[in-house]
């Protein structure tokens, strides 16, 4: 796992990639939040989709939902960028588009919109 992390607008944000698989569950979700937290002081994630299981896009094993529940309840705000064209299930193609029009939550393209969202979200 690498972690970096940047200031922009007086806004810290974290940049996490790695090739490992580093959230599975509600627990290593929020196991990597605290470690962000701890090491950066960044309440903001960067994550590339790969470092999420594939469990989390399966809406029906409520991985997603308890994950971002972790995240709300800890203040953490996290934009996940990857290429999400291929997934065609309507619950999912949903899920995505509210999260991408909250507050707390995104799913983009790039890195650099990852970090966009990051830095604009209040």
């Amino acid at each position: 796992m690498n972690i970096e992390s940047m200031k922009t607008d007086n806004v810290t944000i974290a940049l996490v990639s790695g090739d490992e698989t580093l959230i599975c569950d509600p627990q290593s979700a929020l196991d990597l939040a605290m470690t962000v937290k701890y090491e950066t002081g960044a309440d903001r994630i960067v994550l590339d989709k790969r470092t999420i299981c594939d469990d989390f896009f399966i809406l029906s094993t409520g991985v997603a939902g308890e994950i971002l529940q972790k995240f709300i309840n800890y203040h953490v705000k996290a934009a996940v960028y990857g290429d999400f064209s291929h997934y065609t299930s309507k619950p999912l193609r949903d899920f995505l588009y509210e999260s991408n029009n909250g507050r707390d939550f995104f799913f983009v393209a790039t890195k650099e919109e990852a970090v966009q969202k990051l830095k604009d979200a209040r």
